[in-house]
């Protein structure tokens, strides 16, 4: 059982007592600057969290669905650098972290969250390792490759990615613009790495996407 789902499993003897939060597709959580002592649980919906710089670009930092706990850097006690922003109507569970490191040290759970924590760093390094040593359209596959093992869910074309995207956000994602991700998107259709419908996409195979990655390093091995 993985991480988050313990701590799910954890949370529901003492969930009554906490508040439940429904969030309108498009409303805020939390903002930059905040200070909000609490982390939260996806019961239902879609949250992302982004970050936008004091020229006006956004960069949309990451994704969380159902089942998936965002807000841990409410404990390093600092103002949130982060705005988070439901994606869809969403309903969310608020954990004083007072109360969530009581309910992780309850349930013997202090050792693995060191290391969700140290896995999600890890994945937030490799993020800012793409965005500096790869072209916009690798970007684009590594993300989406790295979508598939965190959120993919076996459907019969393939692997589904469960956390919705418009193009826009995919941009945000990998620093590039709007048009170039429909380019690109439809570069993958067309090599049969994987389908695309309304928001919702399904990678064709995995081994397929990363075997594109790697032909294209060895062609370019280039930023752009």
């Amino acid at each position: 059982m993985k991480f988050t789902d313990r701590v799910v499993e954890s949370l529901r003897p003492i969930e009554h007592t906490l508040p439940t939060v429904a969030i309108p597709r498009g409303s805020h959580i939390y903002n930059c600057t905040e200070s909000d002592q609490s982390l939260y649980l996806v019961k239902s919906g879609q949250v992302k969290t982004v970050i936008v710089t004091s020229t006006g670009k956004r960069c949309l930092l990451d994704l969380y669905i159902a089942g998936e706990i965002f807000g841990e850097l409410c404990m390093s006690q600092i103002s949130r650098v982060e705005t988070a922003v439901a994606m869809a109507d969403t309903e969310l569970t608020k954990i004083p972290y007072g109360k969530f490191f009581e309910m992780l040290a309850a349930a013997s759970l202090l050792e693995e969250f060191a290391e969700h924590l140290a896995s999600r760093l890890s994945e937030r390094q490799r993020v800012i390792v793409d965005l500096v040593t790869l072209e916009s359209e690798l970007r684009l596959a590594a993300r989406l490759l790295q979508l598939s093992h965190r959120f993919g869910q076996t459907h019969q074309r393939g692997l589904k990615i469960a956390a919705r995207l418009t193009q826009e956000e995919l941009a945000e994602m990998v620093g590039t613009t709007r048009s170039r991700v429909g380019y690109f998107l439809k570069r993958f259709r067309e090599a049969g790495l994987l389908e695309s419908s309304s928001g919702w996409i399904t990678i064709r195979d995995e081994a397929n996407l990363a075997g594109y990655i790697e032909a294209r390093l060895g062609l370019s091995g280039a930023a752009a």
